[in-house]
C-alpha cells in the first residue's frame, strides 16, 4: 500500500469513527460509588425556569453566586456552555486560589443540568450534579441532587448547596 493509499484509508476511518459518534454519542454517567451518598436540595424560585436554568449558564451571573464565597472574591469565571463543554470557577479565599471545574454532561434548557463536579484542592474525583427545574405556580422549583458525596461531608454539602441557592435566589431579584 502506498502513501496515498495509507492516507486515504486513514482519513476514511477518521470520517466513519465521526459519523458513528456523532450519531450514537456515548451518554457519560457517573457510577454510584461504594459508601457514598446523594444530597437533595430543593429550592423554590419566584422567576420562569428559564431564567433560573439560564443564571447557571451565564458567566456574569454565575460568578456573583455559584461557588462564590462570603469571605472570598471570585476571580475567573469560564463557562462553555454545551455538552462536553467544561466550567472553571476559581474563589480567592485569604490570598489562596481555590478552584471549582466540571464537565457539562445534560443540557436541557430550561428544565435540567447535569455536570460532574471537582474541587482538585481537596480531592480529584468527581462527584455528580442534577438539576432539575419544574414550572410551579408564580416561578419554578429547583431540585439539586449531588451524588457521590461521602456520607462524613453529607451535611457540610447540602449546607452548602443551600447558600448557593440563596445566592442565586438573590441574583434573580
Amino acid at each position: 500500500m502506498g502513501g496515498y493509499e495509507l492516507i486515504a484509508v486513514v482519513v476514511f476511518f477518521l470520517i466513519g469513527y465521526w459519523v458513528v459518534d456523532y450519531f450514537w454519542p456515548k451518554k457519560k454517567t457517573a457510577a454510584p460509588v461504594e459508601g457514598r451518598v446523594a444530597v437533595r436540595v430543593s429550592r423554590r424560585f419566584e422567576a420562569a425556569p428559564a431564567r433560573v436554568f439560564d443564571a447557571w449558564l451565564d458567566p456574569q451571573s454565575a460568578g456573583k453566586w455559584l461557588f462564590a464565597t462570603p469571605e472570598g472574591q471570585m476571580v475567573r469565571v469560564v463557562i462553555d456552555a454545551r455538552v462536553g463543554g467544561a466550567f472553571a470557577f476559581t474563589d480567592r479565599r485569604d490570598g489562596e486560589d481555590v478552584e471549582h471545574i466540571g464537565e457539562y454532561l445534560e443540557i436541557e434548557r430550561p428544565r435540567r443540568l447535569v455536570f460532574s463536579f471537582r474541587v482538585p484542592k481537596f480531592s480529584n474525583e468527581a462527584t455528580l450534579i442534577r438539576i432539575d427545574i419544574a414550572p410551579a405556580t408564580f416561578g419554578c422549583e429547583l431540585t439539586l441532587m449531588h451524588e457521590g458525596v461521602f456520607p462524613e461531608f453529607a451535611a457540610r454539602t447540602e449546607e452548602g448547596w443551600q447558600g448557593i441557592l440563596e445566592g442565586l435566589s438573590r441574583s434573580l431579584s
